[in-house]
């Protein structure tokens, strides 16, 4: 390979270079809290709760409806093979002799409207209660839903932010070697340089173009995937906002000192609307023990009407009060409070379990942290030092105290350095984020 073809081959990695997409200039970076809610939001299943809403309204409004009178109507015609009749023996002379009693005819017809009014009914209040209940645990249920979308959003928001990083890293390690190449190629149309010099600087130029390119496609996955979740369009040029570490921190310490009485989870809102819902139901069945007092009235036209010994049509009313009461009921009230005591202490023991279980899932987290964050505090020391090696390395190279290919060589060791110190940054951000979120706390 001769200068000419050295040269054409340090523009063209100079080129591909300066083709990279600045981020900086892009528009405001998106923060996790802000993809959580959205996620939730775009949700299929997020409109269950207004449409569960809607469905308990028209429940609330049956269970209002029986206050009002209710109106029925109905008919009867029917043909009996029997009647009552009365033939007393009346004695000769009698004032009654010859008197014939009448006979009711075989068959009748009976047509009549009834209206019957509620005046009083212990169990309306109560299964409006029940009602109520019941909608904020089916409520409850969805949020549960819902709310494990955020696993995947935060899957698909680290690791696309894991490549911002990288990807961040990479363009600076780019740059550099686009200065160094510049100045080989320079010296070596000078005839002050080696052309291995400028070779070995443009294939680690293009070695990041290959890297930066894989990392791009990386990417522009993980952020289509993060746009499905949040039901909108990401570009791929838009850049994620990391965690405030120190605000993170804090929260982080906060929660785990009070884990014990944490109550964040939307589980645990199901576990007290469950326990709300057996309260009012327990309310249901003790008022059904209690007596039931309506109104009544009745009118119709029948043959014969209330008139037993008619034979003609003739109209009819009554009207009246009705008591029901059932005060023996051979136990069944009784065992259904036990049934939901029983329910109540099943309760009980999931909420327990689940709690057990959540404060075991986040003992790896919390040791993942503390991992982490020493393992940041080595790979700030680790990187400064290979700062000052590649500081030192690239005097000497200007200086033509050492070749290309040494200073490639540490440049790249810098930039391993550099890339496990951005992937521990997020992967500590990742973990006191997965921290929180298993608790049911917001992510700042």
């Amino acid at each position: 390979m001769n200068v000419r073809d050295l040269s054409s081959l340090a523009v063209l990695a100079l080129a591909a270079g300066a083709a990279r997409p600045l981020a900086a200039q892009q528009a405001d970076s998106l923060r996790l809290s802000a993809l959580h809610a959205a996620a939730a939001a775009a949700d299929p299943r997020a409109a269950q709760i207004a449409l569960q809403a809607a469905a308990s309204e028209l429940r609330m409004r049956n269970i209002a409806a029986e206050r009002l009178p209710a109106l029925t109507a109905s008919g009867q015609a029917q043909y009996q093979s029997d009647v009552t009749s009365f033939s007393p023996n009346i004695p000769p002379g009698s004032p009654l002799a010859g008197f014939a009693f009448p006979t009711p005819p075989h068959d009748t017809y009976d047509a009549h409207a009834e209206a019957r009014q509620s005046l009083y009914d212990p169990t309306i209040a109560p299964r409006r209660a029940a009602e109520r209940a019941q909608l904020a645990l089916s409520q409850a249920q969805v949020r549960i839903t819902l709310f494990g979308t955020r696993q995947e959003v935060d899957d698909a928001f680290f690791a696309a932010l894991d490549l911002q990083e990288r990807t961040a890293q990479l363009d600076a390690s780019a740059v550099d070697l686009q200065a160094h190449l510049r100045d080989a190629a320079a010296k070596l149309r000078e005839g002050a340089a080696l052309p291995g010099d400028t070779a070995s600087l443009a294939a680690s130029l293009l070695q990041r173009e290959q890297d930066l390119a894989q990392a791009r496609a990386d990417r522009r996955a993980a952020l289509a995937r993060l746009s499905e979740l949040v039901g909108r369009s990401i570009s791929d040029d838009t850049p994620l906002a990391l965690p405030v570490q120190n605000a993170l921190a804090d929260l982080v310490a906060r929660t785990a000192a009070s884990i014990d009485a944490e109550r964040a989870r939307p589980e645990y809102a199901q576990f007290a609307a469950s326990r709300e819902s057996l309260s009012r139901q327990e309310a249901v069945v003790a008022a059904q023990e209690k007596p039931r007092v309506s109104a009544f009235a009745r009118g119709g036209v029948g043959r014969p009407g209330l008139n037993m010994l008619s034979s003609s049509v003739d109209s009819y009313w009554l009207a009246g009060v009705q008591v029901q009461w059932t005060p023996w009921t051979w136990g069944t009230v009784d065992r259904n409070r036990e049934a939901l005591e029983l329910q109540r202490q099943i309760v009980a023991t999931n909420e327990s379990a689940f709690t057990s279980g959540l404060r075991r899932s986040v003992q790896p987290l919390l040791a993942t942290i503390g991992r982490l964050d020493t393992t940041l505090a080595l790979d700030e020391r680790i990187v400064a030092l290979r700062e000052e090696v590649e500081r030192e390395t690239a005097a000497k190279l200007r200086e033509g105290v050492i070749t290309a290919a040494e200073y490639a060589d540490r440049s790249t060791e810098l930039l391993t350095a550099r890339l496990a110190r951005s992937q521990h940054r997020v992967e500590l951000a990742r973990a006191r984020a997965t921290f929180l979120t298993s608790l049911g706390v917001e992510v700042p």
